[in-house]
This record gives C-alpha cells, structure tokens and sequence, in this order.
C-alpha cells in the first residue's frame, strides 16, 4: 500500500480512529494495531505475511532464549542461532538467486558445470524484508549485550509490523519503540504535534509526488533506460538529478511515515540531516539514511573492530562494512561496486585527514573555500556513484561512464532549464537556514481553525496538480 494513495488515505483513517479509542484498552489496542499492520503488508501480496510472522517468532524465541542463558558459551550459541535464522530468511527471498548464479559462474569459469538449485516457484521478493530483518537482529542482539530486556510476544509483534516504518523504515530499534510501546495506554492525544506531523506528511508528499516524480521522468529514466542515447552533458545532469530524485523519494517516504506515527503518538528517530551539504563520505553517512548507517556502524563496524588496530585494519573495517552495506540494498553487483565506492571514499578521506594532523593542520580546512570544495567533491562523488546504484547491470553502468568522458560536445536536448532549475534548486534547499522551516510552522500555529483548513486543502491541491496522474512506488521498496 503505497502511501500517497486514496487507499492509504482510507486505511490510515480508520486505524487514526481506533487508534485513540483503543488506547486505554492494553490488551486490545495491541491486537488492533497487529491487525492493522499486517492488512497494510498484505495489500501487495498476503502470502508475505507469513514471512513477517515467522520472522518475528525467531526474534521473540530467540530473544527470551539468549536472555535466559548466562553469560558464556551458551548465551552466545543462542544469539548466533537466531542471527543466522534471520539471516536466513533474508538470504533465501532477496540473495539466493544473485549467489546461487555467481557460484555458478565461477564453477564454469573453472572448467566445471554446476547446477543451481532453482528458486521455490512463485517466490517473490517480500517488500520491506531487509528492513524488519535489521530490526530483529538489533533487538536480539542488544538482548545479548545487556541494553535491552525481552518484551512480550505481542509488543515484539507491533515492534515489528508497525505499519508506518514497515515498508522502508526508518530502521527503529528495540530501545526506541518497544518503551513507547509498553506504555501505549499513556498517550494523550491532546499532546500530539499536528502542526509539526502535517508539515512532515505535506513536505513528505511533496517530494515524492512533485519533485521525485518530475526529474525522474524528465531526465533520469530517459538517460538510465538507453545510456547510447545521450551525450555527456545528459549524463551528468542525469546523475544529479538521480541525486534529487533518490533524496526526495527516500527522505519523502521517511517524513509521511515519521508524521504518520506522530499522530498516533510514536516518535521514529530522524533519518535524514541535509545529506548533500556533507564536506566528506563520512560526514555524508553521519546525515544519509541515518538509522542505517548508525546500524552498521553499531552492529558491524565496531564489531569488526573500528577504528581500533592498525590503519589497514581500519581500511579493512571500512570496506566490509561499505560493501555489506551495498550489498543491503539489493543483491547484484551494481550494488556491491556502489558500496565499494564508498568504502575507497571514505578510507582516502581518513587517510587525507591524517596526513594534515601529521602536518600539524587541522583534519579538516575550514577556510570558506575549501569547505565548498569538500561539498561540492563529495557531492560529486556520491552523485556519479548512483550511477552504479540504479543501473539494470555493470555493463550499463560502465556504459553511462563512458558516455560521461567521451561524448561531450554532442547534442544535449534534455538538458532544459527548467530540469536544471529543479535539480539545483532541490540542492539548494538543504542550505536552507534551520529556523525558516521554524518560522513557517509558528506562523501555520497562529492561524485560526478555518485559515489552517484552507491552508492544507490548498496544498494538498497544488501537490496533486503538481503530481503525475498515477504514483511510482517508492526506490526503497526495492530493499
């Protein structure tokens, strides 16, 4: 169920309702909100439920089980065992096929004829799967290390399911929602930011429905679809405009779900912070999809070791967690090489920093000139990545890099002034001071009941006759 849809809009009405009625009831809130949220996952395909079901079976067992266990042997054998069920699940619907044919390949590339083992007929890819998948793994795991006590099966469940983070997050951990969850009979509506939860939803819209959708129809999918076609000028604008597309699709969907929990009375963490204003690859993470990459981070990254060791373990540490990361996304090697990308990034960037301490410099120049050219790098650099990122195979992505050197000079038609009007623009609204969003929602609060209505009705007009007749699903979707 997509949310700009007049489904979603009908679906979220109803669970709005029961939401606050049933809130003083414990027992039947939970149950409500259950329901709710596996009809919203079913929309697509109902068989997918049972896959969320069992997953959320193998994180409540083995939680209970790895917090029973005293510290040893035992406790850490549960862990494994539920990290690799999970995993499990996950390899078999989103990685069997990607490793089953490089297995493959590389048996005939050896000489030898292997045989893949054929995907069960009629298996789908389940939407959201990576994202419930790291979700279950963070509760089990920090079960493990002490940080969180085991909840009951059915507040597990709502952890799980919750329809608003369901698709494609924000990635909430056990410690985030599970409190909030456990004391759900506490809410007041009357304490509910809706000034705030409208600009989130509104914003979020506009993003998707406006901006995503027009550079991705104007430039994007005309130059991704038939690299051949188009000169370099073409390409590069593609690549930036791919830059605005995936933001505002991504940063969109983040901003619905944010404000659609808030109106229920939950707060997701942030997951967005003016990620193209980044000065370097490790400040770009510290802003992009934020409650992933603190995920690997917290549960990989440091694990591995960190930043702890020599400096070619750290590069080591890096490149795993980067290409892993990739590899997150989607099982092909598009997305392997994207995230090797910024693995290399981000280890020449430490090692840049740590020469200028040698030199007695500060790790980062902070003269005006040299801090709008670490934007504009590292911009440059994640912008030409997604080349990689959403390319159908290797080949085509090689192909678009290609064009990109050699064919400057050639006609560029697509390049039009109003496409580059809203790419740059998009861009630019990250420099944005903090306060002005401030100021808009303080003068939306001053206005009257009737002046707010007309205030979103209107927009709410203006996104739909922005918008195209009919909604792409989000990117994240994908993953």
């Amino acid at each position: 169920m997509l949310f700009p849809t007049t489904d979603f809009a009908i679906f979220f009405g109803v669970v709005f309702v029961g939401n606050w009625l049933l809130a003083p009831h414990r027992c039947a809130w939970r149950w409500f909100v259950l329901v709710a949220s596996y009809v919203f996952y079913a929309w697509a395909d109902w068989r997918d439920v049972f896959l969320l079901v069992a997953s959320t079976l193998v994180t409540y067992v083995g939680g209970r089980l790895v917090e029973r266990e005293r510290p040893g042997r035992g406790r850490r054998s549960w862990l494994v065992a539920s990290v690799v069920a999970e995993l499990g699940l996950l390899g078999w619907f989103k990685y069997y096929g990607f490793a089953s044919l490089a297995i493959d390949a590389a048996l005939r590339h050896l000489g030898l004829h292997g045989t893949p083992v054929p995907l069960l007929a009629g298996a789908v890819f389940p939407v959201g799967i990576s994202f419930f998948t790291f979700m279950a793994m963070s509760y089990v795991i920090d079960i493990y290390r002490g940080s969180l006590r085991t909840a009951p099966l059915l507040d597990v469940a709502v952890f799980q399911s919750f329809f608003p983070h369901l698709l494609a997050g924000p990635i909430v951990r056990g410690g985030e929602l599970l409190p909030q969850i456990a004391r759900a009979e506490q809410r007041d509506p009357r304490r509910v930011d809706v000034t705030e939860s409208a600009f989130l939803v509104l914003g979020g819209l506009f993003k998707k429905v406006v901006i995503s959708s027009y550079v991705s129809s104007a430039i994007v999918q005309p130059v991704f679809a038939n690299p051949s076609l188009h000169s370099a000028p073409e390409i590069l604008l593609a690549a930036y405009g791919y830059s605005v597309q995936i933001y505002c699709d991504f940063s969109g969907y983040t901003d619905i779900a944010i404000g659609c929990a808030m109106l229920l009375g939950f707060q997701f963490p942030q997951n967005f912070d003016r990620p193209y204003t980044a000065r370097s690859m490790q400040d770009f993470w510290r802003r992009w999809h934020m409650t992933l990459s603190f995920w690997l981070r917290d549960y990989l990254y440091i694990p591995l070791g960190g930043s702890r060791g020599s400096t070619g373990m750290l590069y080591r540490n890096l490149m795993i967690t980067m290409v892993l990361g990739g590899l997150w996304h989607g099982a092909a090697w598009t997305f392997v090489i994207w995230g090797a990308i910024h693995g290399v990034a981000q280890c020449v960037g430490h090692l840049h920093r740590r020469r200028r301490v040698r030199r007695g410099l500060p790790a980062q120049s902070d003269r005006p000139f040299a801090v709008w050219a670490q934007r504009v790098a590292t911009l440059g650099i994640v912008s030409l990545s997604w080349l990689f990122f959403d390319a159908s195979s290797v080949r085509g992505a090689f192909e678009l890099v290609d064009r990109l050197v050699t064919t400057w000079g050639q006609p560029a038609h697509l390049v039009r002034p109003p496409v580059v009007a809203v790419v740059l623009g998009a861009i630019a609204m990250q420099y944005a001071p903090r306060w002005w969003r401030e100021r808009v929602e303080s003068v939306f609060v001053g206005l009257g009941s009737v002046a707010k209505g007309v205030v979103l009705g209107a927009s709410l007009m203006v996104i739909t006759t922005l918008g195209p007749s009919g909604v792409a699903p989000f990117i994240y979707f994908r993953f």
